[in-house]
């Protein structure tokens, strides 16, 4: 069947005959429920059972810009394979792809509908107790099986060549790394930074980090990142976590997927100067949430190294210090990283909720210069930084100077 892109109509009809998902004559209903950017997504649904499942199109072009901006339909066919490469390392932290077509680059999967997106539930002020666990456990299996350190050099390298992904990588190549640090047509900024945005695009220490950790990007294909793991990308319950999208998926440095984790849990830690009115919650909520970048990471290198002393098929893997600076110079990248993601979702294409929900436009200035300063301080200071703990450190040191500053003005 040739390419289209399918009606909610043409989604039932297709997923009726697909053998083994639902009993024949079964009375089924479609809603689109997509609110991403680059896909359409059917939640198709049979009432009287109520069982379900997403049938996933992916669009040859961005949805948030239109058919001027082209994309590969290949991507349906990264995610798809991530997913279930994803799944056979951690079932239970990932959806189960039921069935893929290459022709009409869509993918049936598994329904999370009973989880809440988790960028939602951290704007509502919800805490997840069982997060940082599965969240580093996903880290660490996905990483480590897809790395030299955990697979054979043969699949490992063949690997890297079916998941390139040029014209992904080129949008974080642009939107993560490039685009935000000068005066590109993408940004898209509140008004009311300019000033702090211009200082930005002035700073060359920084943009010197941020020109050092794209080129670690573009070029160590160290293990098969997720590529876009932002809270966006995580579905959550308080027991469950389900990670979906990974149509970034790509072979690069492992910081980046951890430093992607931090840095959305860094902007709604930012975003609680508006989200949060009472200064006792407010404080209490962003404790929790540094505790939780603590926790993300010690939950990560305990399994990683777990896995590193059992599981290394690499021979090299075991002389002696290795894994201690692994994972020092990881920890490093991993906050260089975060910063990235910071800046870019305060000055780029795409920003977060968790700052653009905030009403007032002038508090949520006062948000975003809070997180513009975190994300600076991580890239710039991240060769200081060898625990979680300094990570969480130097937010909080950011974060009173902040409002120092703001107390004098």
């Amino acid at each position: 069947m040739a390419y289209r892109a399918l009606t909610e109509q043409e989604a039932v009809q297709y997923v009726k005959e697909l053998p083994g998902l639902f009993s024949e004559g079964a009375d089924l209903s479609s809603r689109e429920i997509g609110d991403g950017n680059l896909n359409l997504v059917f939640d198709i649904r049979e009432e009287a059972t109520g069982k379900s499942v997403i049938v996933k199109q992916a669009l040859p072009y961005a949805r948030v810009v239109g058919e001027s901006w082209p994309l590969t339909l290949d991507r349906a066919r990264i995610e798809s394979e991530a997913l279930q490469i994803q799944y056979k390392r951690v079932p239970e932290l990932v959806p189960q792809v039921y069935h893929f077509d290459q022709e009409l680059a869509l993918t049936v999967m598994e329904n999370v509908g009973d989880h809440i997106i988790m960028r939602k539930g951290l704007i509502e002020g919800n805490r997840y107790p069982l997060f940082a666990k599965q969240i580093g456990k996903f880290l660490a299996h996905t990483l480590f099986y897809t790395s030299d350190l955990g697979s054979h050099p043969y699949e490992k390298k063949a690997l890297v060549g079916r998941f390139i992904n040029p014209e992904l990588c080129k949008i974080t190549e642009d939107l993560v790394f490039t685009d935000p640090y000068e005066n590109a047509p993408t940004n898209n900024f509140n008004p009311l930074i300019q000033r702090e945005v211009e200082a930005i695009w002035q700073n060359k220490p920084l943009k010197l980090e941020i020109a050092k950790l794209k080129y670690d990007f573009l070029t160590r294909a160290e293990a098969l990142l997720h590529g876009d793991l932002h809270t966006g990308s995580i579905f959550v319950t308080k027991t469950s976590l389900k990670v979906i999208d990974p149509e970034f998926a790509y072979y690069g440095p492992l910081g980046f997927d951890i430093g992607a984790v931090i840095a959305n849990l860094l902007l709604n830690y930012a975003g609680q100067h508006g989200l949060q009115a009472d200064p006792g919650e407010r404080e209490s909520y962003r404790e929790y949430l540094l505790e939780t970048v603590e926790d993300v990471w010690n939950e990560f290198v305990s399994q990683f190294v777990q896995l590193w002393h059992k599981q290394a098929k690499e021979r090299s893997a075991h002389v002696e210090g290795l894994w201690e600076s692994y994972v020092n110079r990881l920890i490093q990248d991993t906050a260089g990283y975060a910063g990235c993601k910071i800046l870019r979702r305060v000055i780029g294409l795409a920003g977060v909720a968790d700052l653009n929900e905030i009403a007032d436009e002038q508090t949520r200035a006062e948000a975003e210069r809070l997180a513009l300063a975190i994300g600076e301080a991580l890239i710039l200071q991240r060769t200081k930084i060898g625990e979680s703990t300094d990570i969480t450190d130097l937010v909080r040191s950011v974060t009173a100077k902040f409002y120092q500053e703001a107390a004098t003005v």
